[in-house]
């Protein structure tokens, strides 16, 4: 195993000496890392994103606890997300002059089949999905399967489109418990990345399953691509 960089290892001291913070401490202080480093330490050469991980009182395994869903942030996060859409007839239109990279039926099932994930959301209305079920297989594994739970089996493609292209995200809890987010780029101002923040922690409060015994948010940390995570007071 290598050892780790100079630089991941001041971020994960500081990181540790930080111990458990309020949200709005926590984006700061990410911010911080990356812009505070020793002499003759280099900063990341790219623009990271930054996720929070949030582990729930639930059981995933019991279908009335299972958390997900989707959400709009206030500010985006930074990207915009290449856009598929499975549809015909008069939608074709509507889904291009919405936005879509991709917009089309049978051929694009195909191209998928042949190994073809060059995009980020895949959406899909109701009278398509006796082409897009077969590709469950292919889509399902990578969080790219058109669901309606989720909002991507819809017939309003304008507005599916348009908010997944202003940086609309997906969740869903994993087997330990856990959700994972892109809430934002390390470059955004503090205040918006802080909104962004508290909106997708806001929103996970919202969604507890009735179901849920005890502490439902245990954990919180927010991290970004190349840093270790800064842990939040779930209070």
């Amino acid at each position: 195993m290598s050892k780790p960089s100079k630089r991941i290892t001041h971020m994960q001291a500081k990181a540790t000496e930080l111990g458990t913070v309020d949200v709005a401490t926590a984006v700061k202080e990410l911010k911080a890392l990356e812009a505070n480093l020793p002499d003759g330490v280099k900063p990341c050469k790219f623009d990271q994103s930054v996720e929070i991980a949030m582990r729930l009182g639930v059981d995933p395994r019991q279908a009335d606890q299972i958390v997900r869903g989707s959400i709009v942030l206030p500010h985006g996060i930074g990207k915009s997300q290449r856009v598929l859409v499975f549809c015909q007839g008069e939608n074709v239109g509507v889904a291009e002059e919405a936005g879509a990279d991709l917009v089309g039926g049978k051929e694009l099932a195909d191209k998928i089949k042949d190994g073809f994930l060059d995009f980020d959301v895949a959406i899909a209305t109701p009278d398509m999905m006796g082409v897009v079920g077969p590709l469950g297989r292919v889509l399902g594994p990578r969080g790219l399967m058109p669901s309606p739970r989720s909002g991507t089996v819809t017939q309003d493609v304008a507005n599916t489109v348009q908010e997944y292209k202003a940086g609309k995200v997906e969740f869903r809890v994993d087997a330990g418990g856990n959700v994972h987010s892109v809430v934002g780029k390390l470059s955004f101002d503090e205040d918006k990345l802080l909104e962004n923040v508290e909106a997708f922690i806001a929103f996970i409060n919202s969604l507890r399953p009735t179901a849920a015994k005890g502490t439902y948010i245990r954990n919180i940390a927010l991290s970004a691509t190349m840093m270790p995570g800064i842990k939040i007071s779930a209070a």
